[in-house]
């Protein structure tokens, strides 16, 4: 029976399953950062047998039927989509949903979670260049193509490759706050948080090149996220016209320079309100909103709640020092 504070992550393996997204998220939830993070997840690796994922041959730690005794179930992606999932995968994951377990898929994975009919009146999506296959082959399911990840609460879907990150970096968001996701990310180098709604296909890919022209301005933002910055500080800093940096930005993060500046705001705030006791002003001028008041309109429209609301939920159910 899956625990209230969802410390066990089972991942799902069997035969043509996508290395990238396995290893993917093993190296999110299976490195030990109990020093850092604690208590930190217990990470299984269950399957039939041994499995062969993409080249590699694994020996899972446990059969399929450990499957409903674990508090997250990660399902990889689905290497040939024109192919039935297992039955016994499916039958595994619908029963670990039943047991009351969270299930999230990546990228293809979502295939198997809608053979489970798990997805069925639910939104979901995958890897863009599958998302008519998903359509057409379940109905049932509401099929968003242009989409990072869904959560659905006891089920998510994320598209592919680097949105699984996304996802997995979301569920450690969900389960130990924001401080916690922003550690993990820091640790991969990987962006602290996209949000599921951002679009996941856009022309040109995310560049990973040091001498990108952007490389050295994220970190020197986030440095000052307490000031002021405007769009024509970041384009200096950058030494490039506005027009230049919103083209190169766009083309980074899928974006407006301004709308990730207040992300990155919104998730310092959260931060904030989640590890100290600092009164709402103190957080709106730490964050380069200016005033409770504009902290409190932003948080709202973004999140859903209010900044109060937000600290009584999470400050109060985690023990961190003020």
């Amino acid at each position: 029976m899956p625990s209230a504070n969802r410390t066990t992550i089972a991942l799902a393996v069997t035969d043509g399953m996508l290395h990238f997204e396995l290893a993917l998220a093993y190296e999110v939830f299976g490195a030990d950062l109990t020093d850092l993070i604690a208590p930190w997840y217990e990470v299984v690796l269950c399957g039939p047998n041994a499995v062969r994922v993409g080249r590699f041959r694994l020996e899972p730690d446990h059969g399929l039927d450990r499957l409903p005794h674990a508090d997250t179930v990660i399902v990889p992606g689905w290497a040939d989509v024109d192919e039935a999932p297992p039955a016994d995968l499916v039958d595994a994951v619908r029963a670990a949903h039943e047991a009351g377990a969270r299930i999230a898929s990546l990228c293809t994975g979502a295939f198997v979670l809608a053979e489970a009919g798990l997805l069925d009146g639910r939104r979901a999506t995958t890897h863009w260049a599958h998302t008519d296959v998903l359509a057409a082959r379940f109905p049932q399911v509401e099929v968003d193509p242009d989409v990072l990840y869904v959560d659905n609460g006891s089920v998510l879907t994320s598209a592919g490759k680097a949105a699984a990150m996304d996802l997995c970096l979301h569920l450690v968001r969900l389960d130990h706050g924001s401080a916690a996701a922003n550690t993990v990310a820091r640790r991969l180098v990987v962006p602290p948080h996209r949000s599921g709604g951002q679009a996941q296909f856009v022309p040109a890919p995310v560049p990973t090149r040091n001498d990108h022209p952007l490389t050295e301005l994220f970190p020197w933002v986030l440095e000052r996220l307490d000031q002021p910055l405007t769009v024509e500080d970041l384009a200096r800093r950058a030494r490039m016209s506005s027009r230049t940096l919103t083209r190169h930005f766009h083309a980074a993060t899928g974006t407006t320079p301004l709308q990730w500046l207040l992300t990155q705001r919104i998730r310092r705030a959260q931060e904030l309100l989640e590890t100290t006791s600092h009164s709402i002003d103190t957080i709106a001028a730490s964050t380069g909103m200016g005033t409770a008041t504009t902290l409190r309109r932003h948080f709202n429209r973004t999140l859903g709640v209010p900044p109060d609301t937000y600290r009584r939920t999470f400050h109060a159910t985690r023990s961190d020092t003020p």
